[in-house]
């Protein structure tokens, strides 16, 4: 993940998926943007995880 990854766009991706998966019609269109929350999510931890590499050195 590198420092140019926008988190609040992942964030907000994520959201629109969960949105999305909860107003779902039918079992696969909800699971497709439930997988697609849970991508954005990983994404997020990978940011996350990174971040505070790289701020405990830093200190």
């Amino acid at each position: 993940m590198s420092m140019e990854t926008d988190v609040n766009y992942l964030l907000c991706r994520q959201q629109i998926s969960l949105f999305r998966a909860q107003g779902s019609a039918s079992r696969e269109v909800r699971a497709a943007y439930e997988g697609m929350a849970r991508g954005y999510g990983e994404r997020i931890d990978a940011y996350r995880r990174e971040n505070v590499k790289l701020t405990a050195h830093a200190h």
